[in-house]
């Protein structure tokens, strides 16, 4: 990098400070922070859910898949992000949004305490929560690594720049803040992942290769093959089934965006867009990935540093610069949603439950939390990132596929299923044991079993069985001890219905006897 690249990247951070300044006018209570006072427009809701799905480890972690197997990258992991977000935009899409409209919470775990009881909605907003930790850290981990590679600073130097300059806009403008960096994101995103095909492209001709005949290349000698190696066919329906609740709402970031439109049908339509960004874009920001072999020699086993090899070996000063904020506009957006998320949940489901005064909290108080919770919330993501190459966490790569989509089904079951009227007989009992005896089942397959293995268990089954132990339980103790009283009914009936109908179920709804009272009106 030289001083125009500098200036490019500094010039980012400085648009998403004043974005994130210039949002902070719209913030006047915890709903506009947390879900924009469902006034978001349908097609940012799309853009910004499309862009925090993404993050710095599509051009490492996934960059070195596609360095190594080729297109397998893109068919086990955007197709069926696109294919998972369609389905959703009719079947989850429109009920998360009634969760606000109609129910009027400002966390997606909100509902829970009504649907099962106050212990469910813990456990699963807890452990939601720990587990982002790990994720988001992963995240940092991804772009100080090619922070690092253009700059030369220390990973952890890295971790800090990005992480305090992301607290700054998310922290001050909340979700409204998010959303708007997010749209920036994505012109940059656009701007640089062009400019990157193009260079590709470029530099075949010069040695002779065409668009096409790349692929006949010994050094893409099956690339060409959709599913090779461990991402075979059990680990493409293993991910397509994980990332239907995934990224419909299970990891909660993606459920703000839907819940952030004004009426059920403009989430239902964000979704769509989200959904077609998901399956068009991704083939522009792959293609120099496949090419990458034909071009650079990767310096690590697993070819995550091929991209920005590339990036610095082909671009010219300016463009680089360009490119490296498009790095970093991918994780600042997934990482600066799952604060927001994340510090909904802590200040709507879990403080009122550990902090009597937390119950007696104004809008002003409210406000103040949930600011203070999405800092302490990247502080220890960031502090987790330090640790992802350790030998608890390993690489980014394993972090994102194994520990997130293991651990991602049993806590996302009971919250997205819950949603749906078939799944009505299932209660508490069934939440819960879904939920726990899918962790042990994770804990299991990818320790004690993996440890005494030959070769250790296939991936696809590290990341399946939890969420197959997960629904089985869920779907079978809600037959076998149903739960389904007319309170719970009532509550499914307002998620699924509009209209005056549901209005008058959820004006029979009483408290449960063990619910905490949320702190803040909206």
């Amino acid at each position: 990098m030289n001083g125009l690249d500098w200036a490019v990247l500094i010039g980012y951070f400085g648009v998403m400070v004043a974005i994130g300044v210039w949002s902070h006018k719209r913030v006047d209570n915890v709903s506009d922070f947390f879900t924009a006072g469902g006034r978001m427009p349908w097609w940012l809701s799309g853009i910004s859910h499309h862009m925090s799905g993404y993050s710095a480890v599509m051009f490492t972690g996934y960059a070195g898949i596609a360095y190594t197997y080729g297109v397998t990258s893109f068919v086990t992991w955007s197709f069926p992000i696109a294919l998972g977000i369609a389905i959703g935009s009719k079947l989850f899409a429109p009920r998360i949004n009634r969760l606000r409209s109609r129910l009027h919470v400002a966390s997606p775990l909100e509902y829970l305490k009504n649907r099962y009881d106050l212990k469910t909605q813990q456990a699963l907003a807890w452990s939601g929560m720990l587990l982002k930790i790990v994720d988001v850290g992963a995240k940092w981990a991804a772009i100080a690594t090619l922070l690092s590679v253009f700059t030369g600073i220390s990973l952890n130097q890295g971790i800090l720049i990005t992480g305090a300059i992301t607290a700054v806009y998310c922290t001050i403008g909340g979700l409204w803040a998010d959303a708007l960096t997010e749209l920036g994101q994505f012109v940059i995103q656009l701007l640089a992942g062009v400019a990157m095909f193009v260079a590709v492209v470029l530099k075949l001709n010069d040695k002779g290769i065409g668009f096409l005949d790349a692929w006949d290349q010994p050094a893409l000698q099956g690339h060409d093959k959709p599913l090779v190696a461990q991402y075979g066919t059990v680990f493409l329906l293993a991910f397509l089934f994980i990332k239907l609740f995934e990224y419909n709402g299970g990891m909660l970031n993606q459920a703000q965006r839907y819940m952030a439109t004004a009426t059920p049908k403009e989430a239902e339509r964000s979704a769509r867009l989200s959904a077609v960004l998901w399956l068009v874009w991704p083939l522009v920001l792959f293609f120099p990935m496949w090419m990458s072999p034909l071009l650079v020699t990767s310096n690590k086993p697993d070819g995550s540093d091929s991209y920005a090899l590339m990036t610095e070996q082909l671009l010219p000063h300016g463009l680089l610069g360009l490119v490296i904020v498009g790095f970093f506009s991918h994780t600042m957006a997934m990482c600066s949603s799952d604060a927001n998320a994340i510090a909904a949940v802590f200040t709507r489901d879990c403080a009122p439950v550990i902090w009597a005064r937390a119950r007696e909290w104004n809008q002003r108080s409210g406000l103040i939390a949930a600011r203070v919770a999405t800092v302490v919330f990247l502080g220890l993501s960031m502090a987790a990132a330090t640790q992802v190459n350790s030998p608890a966490f390993k690489d980014i790569i394993t972090v994102v596929i194994k520990w997130v989509a293991g651990l991602m089904g049993p806590m996302a079951i009971p919250m997205m299923l819950g949603l749906l009227r078939p799944f009505r007989r299932s209660g508490p009992t069934a939440a819960l044991t879904s939920w726990s005896m899918g962790l042990l089942a994770f804990w299991l397959v990818n320790y004690p079993i993996n440890w005494n293995v030959d070769g250790g268990v296939p991936l696809q089954y590290q990341v399946s069985i939890p969420l197959a132990v997960s629904l089985l339980l869920y779907i079978l103790i809600g037959f076998i001890k149903p739960e389904d009283t007319p309170e719970r009914l009532a509550i499914i009936e307002q998620i699924n219905t509009d209209g005056d109908g549901g209005a008058s179920a959820a004006a029979q709804v009483p408290r449960p006897k063990d619910e905490v009272p949320t702190a803040v009106t909206d």
